[in-house]
């Protein structure tokens, strides 16, 4: 005769195991970094290693204005009057990318966000997904080495920006002035991880991957 006492916590655990899904499997990191600190290095490295999606802001407007989307048409009403795109309409590139990737091990999203109010908006979004921002990872380097390194970078990239060392330092300083309250902002999520920027490109890219293997 079957032991029907037994049986039943045994098909509890059964239903449990089979039905329980983690509440977040995926990877999504928000990567800091001031021009000159190899972000864009070292994301092609960790959307590879990690099997990541990446997702810069420059590249979804420069898409967008490209191939003349309806987001980038409404986006080209702004950029010509000189006024800022509304975060509304950067929010819904970047949802629109995320929707094109759906069976992605998560997202590296790079130049995004900016502020805490797009912050607000990316967990907002993500949290609707049933997902979140797992860490906010930051290259941190010393100006006078940056300014040096774009300066030199210059000589070759064209860019003319690289090449006035006033335009650098403004650079620097608008990104200072933004992202200190986003730093705030992650730190009270317990999100926020500095890392060393200078090295060689393999030393830290190990450094950054030792902060996400611990994730």
């Amino acid at each position: 005769m079957t032991d029907r006492g037994a049986t039943y916590p045994k098909f509890i655990n059964y239903i449990n195991n089979t039905t329980q899904q983690p509440l977040n499997k995926m990877i999504n990191i928000v990567l800091f970094g001031k021009p000159g600190a190899g972000k864009g290095t070292q994301a092609e490295f960790l959307k590879s290693k990690y099997n990541l999606t990446h997702i810069s802001t420059g590249d979804l407007f420069r898409f967008n204005l490209k191939n003349d989307t309806a987001l980038g048409k409404l986006a080209k009403t702004y950029i010509d009057k000189g006024e800022l795109v509304p975060d509304e309409l950067t929010i819904k590139m970047l949802e629109d990318e995320v929707s094109k990737n759906p069976d992605t091990a998560g997202f590296l999203f790079d130049g995004f966000p900016r502020t805490t109010a797009q912050a607000d908006a990316l967990d907002a979004y993500l949290t609707s997904k049933g997902w979140e921002v797992t860490a906010t990872i930051a290259l941190e380097a010393d100006d006078e080495i940056l300014v040096q390194r774009l300066l030199e970078r210059g000589k070759t990239s064209g860019r003319v920006d690289d090449q006035d060392e006033s335009l650098i330092r403004n650079r620097y300083q608008e990104y200072n002035e933004k992202t200190a309250p986003l730093i705030e902002y992650y730190k009270a999520q317990g999100k926020y991880f500095p890392v060393n920027g200078i090295g060689e490109i393999a030393e830290i890219t190990s450094r950054l991957s030792s902060v996400i293997d611990t994730l």
